[in-house]
Order: C-alpha cells, then structure tokens, then sequence
C-alpha cells in the first residue's frame, strides 16, 4: 500500500473533516460489481474474436457471435450475480431476526455475549460494564454491534437488483470495445489488431479501476489485468486457430 503523505494524514483527520467523512453513509459494494463484469464481458467477447480470426472466419461471424455473447453471457451473469446477491441478503436478514429474537427473549444471555465480546478486546471493570451499558440501551446499535461482532456481517444498502444492473451494464459496455473495429471497412489484420489494443485498453482501464479499493499501484493493477486478459486471448486465439486447422484437415 502506498506510504501517505504525514501533512496530508494530519489535514484528513482534523475534527471537521473527520466528521463529514463519519456523517456519509457507506458506500456500497458496487466497484466489485462493476469490475466483474467489466473483465469478464471484455474476456470473453474478445476471445470470441480471437478465436474467430484463429479459425479464419469472417469479421461478419465474430460480430454474430460476440453480439449473441454480450446478451446471454451478460445476462447470465447479472442473474447469477443477482441470486449471489439475495443468497447474502436473505442470511444476513435471517440472522438479524434471530439477534432481535434473542435480545428479546433472553436479553441476559445476550448482554453476557456482549460483554464477553469487549472483554476479549481488552476491556474491564467499570469501563466494560459502561460499554455494556451504552450499546444494550439501543436496540438498534445492539444488533448492529452482534452482526458484526459475533457473526462477522457487515450491513450493505446495495439491493441484488442495484448489484445485478451494474454487473450487466459492465459487461455490455466494456465487453462491446473488441468488436467495433470489426464494424469498419479496414482488412482483417487491421480490424483485428485494434480490436486487440482495444480490449488491452479495457483491461488496464478496468485493472486501474481495482487499484483504489485494493490498495494496489494503478500502473501495477492495470498491468496485472491486462496479462491475465491478454494470456485468456491468446488461449482462445491458439484454440480456434488449432480448430480451424482440424477442420480445414477434415
């Protein structure tokens, strides 16, 4: 992670800007969203072409199939994300209930939960009981405090439907890149070619994105993407050549 600046950490943490960064709600998930199927959409569409001009087929068959590609595999996606996006929905709603259930019924219990918790923090005495005590009069807060604490869960303001439109609108737009060069009049190995540098383009552009959320370098985050998509179209391009070759041999 990159080593920040020591004026700048100490201007960040000032009271006022401290509290204005505390008082927005938390961003939710959506770059991951957003970054999957980005890199996916570009893969996959730019394999297709790679994998048509290995096999000789014309630019006209690429379109055809990338187009057919951006739709069902984008979709594909967005409704697989969607379900992955429920599934975590519906569990961390499901055991929000159960936390309000035990709060309700056997409050005792779970204040002893509460306060084994703090302790294992480092807390004792009069300090842990007041922290016991501050927590346990919100209800809210308590429950907040156990699904993060006891069971590990964050709460997210994403709905499956937000998580399933960003990941199908990456695909389309990104994955649509490597085919319009195959829409222009230039020979083969031109439209070929810029399809090429479009989809490296993509790829470091989306790996660069990654870069704030991972901490990583954006230089080293785009080169990263960019080899694994571009080592994912080379294999596609060997496979259709080699299945060309077979076939033109049959």
């Amino acid at each position: 992670m990159r080593h920040q600046d020591r004026d700048q950490l100490l201007r960040d943490h000032q009271p006022a800007r401290v509290a204005h960064r505390l008082a927005r709600p938390p961003a939710g998930p959506l770059r991951p969203d957003a970054v999957l199927g980005a890199i996916d959409g570009c893969v996959t569409t730019f394999a297709i072409v790679a994998g048509a001009v290995g096999a000789g087929f014309p630019a006209p068959v690429a379109v055809t199939l990338g187009c057919a590609n951006l739709v069902a595999d984008g979709f594909s996606m967005a409704a697989s994300n969607f379900e992955a996006a429920r599934t975590r929905a519906q569990h961390v709603g499901q055991v929000r209930e159960a936390e309000e259930q035990h709060i309700a019924e056997v409050p005792e219990g779970e204040l002893e939960e509460l306060r084994q918790i703090f302790r294992g923090k480092g807390f004792e005495g009069d300090t842990l009981e007041r922290i016991v005590a501050t927590i346990s009069a919100d209800r809210r807060l308590w429950v907040d405090t156990m699904m993060v604490e006891e069971h590990g869960l964050q709460p997210s303001r994403v709905t499956p439907w937000r998580s399933a439109l960003v990941t199908f609108t990456a695909f389309v737009v990104v994955g649509t890149a490597p085919l319009l060069p195959l829409l222009t009049g230039l020979p083969a190995d031109r439209q070929f070619a810029l399809s090429g540098g479009l989809a490296g383009l993509m790829f470091f552009l989306v790996g660069a994105m990654k870069a704030p959320r991972h901490g990583l370098a954006a230089l080293r985050s785009g080169l990263g993407t960019l080899l694994t998509g571009g080592a994912a179209a080379t294999l596609a391009f060997l496979v259709g050549r080699l299945v060309g070759w077979l076939l033109g041999a049959g």
